[in-house]
């Protein structure tokens, strides 16, 4: 199994729709999570299995 890459600017699909990386942040305990912007602007956080790149 292969660690996928996420980067700012990245397209990705997340379990509610397509929209694009602008901020990646560590938790407390080590862990990444996105923060995906959606077309309306809405943005949410994912940890790397809530996203996919398109």
């Amino acid at each position: 199994m292969t660690k996928e890459k996420f980067a700012v600017g990245d397209e990705v699909f997340t379990t509610r729709s397509r929209g694009v990386i602008i901020d990646i942040s560590a938790t407390p305990s080590g862990q990444f999570i996105f923060g995906v912007e959606n077309t309306d602007g809405e943005v949410t956080y994912f940890t790397p299995k809530g996203i996919r790149h398109v």
